[in-house]
């Protein structure tokens, strides 16, 4: 916290932030039939954002899990593949999130596209990708980051960032460049299969759109619209 009295100065003071949304509404109509075409229109409109410089990480995603006490947690990762199956992350199978999934693989994503006044809000179930889909995708990862999965016991307390650097070192020369980096055994992917997937883009005066999409048993969405 600072000295200064955030009410003092309205640039500071959480209650006086206001932006006026004024982007084009969303229209059942406009809508894709599956959630998953209509999330390839607006994360097309996110890329380019990103490429333009107007967007931060295009694919970075909020993931809320819950561990086996019910407490809650979330952290942002980077979605790597997406289908009509689902959304694709890579992580560490020791790690919390990876722990809660095995308990709970019941799962929340927000993609927070703010410069473009939009969310994407998806529930759904998390299943392990395959080791051979993991090993796949693995291969395209840069060297430095093969190394980095070996080298970091994701979220596990170390004594410094002296000790990371040491673990990452003896891996680099253990695996210099043009040698191939196998894939860890703790390391690998979740696919997470929507329930529900809501579109929320910005209006003025805090009346949002938005319109959800809700599986149904039978496999076909029908979409609700909800109050802002």
């Amino acid at each position: 916290m600072t000295d200064r009295d955030p009410f003092l100065d309205p640039v500071l003071d959480p209650a006086a932030m206001r932006k006026q949304y004024r982007a084009d509404g969303l229209a059942e109509e406009d809508l894709a039939t599956h959630p998953m075409d209509q999330f390839a229109r607006w994360f097309e409109d996110a890329a380019r954002a990103a490429a333009h410089g107007t967007l931060y990480e295009a694919n970075a995603m909020v993931v809320s899990t819950v561990d086996p006490t019910g407490r809650p947690s979330s952290r942002t990762v980077l979605m790597k593949q997406y289908d009509t199956d689902g959304f694709v992350f890579y992580t560490n199978y020791d790690s919390p999130k990876a722990r809660d999934l095995a308990h709970n693989p019941r799962v929340g994503l927000l993609f927070p596209w703010h410069p473009l006044a939009r969310q994407v809000i998806v529930t759904g179930t998390a299943r392990r990708t395959g080791r051979d889909e993991t090993a796949a995708y693995f291969r395209t990862r840069p060297h430095g980051s093969k190394l980095g999965a070996w080298a970091s016991a994701q979220s596990t307390v170390i004594a410094s960032r002296t000790d990371l650097d040491t673990a990452y070192a003896a891996l680099e020369a253990r695996y210099p460049a043009d040698e191939q980096v196998p894939v860890p055994p703790h390391w690998g992917g979740f696919r997470v299969a929507p329930e529900t997937v809501e579109f929320w883009q910005g209006r003025e005066n805090r009346l949002h759109d938005r319109l959800r999409y809700a599986a149904r048993p039978d496999g076909t969405w029908r979409v609700e619209r909800l109050s802002p």
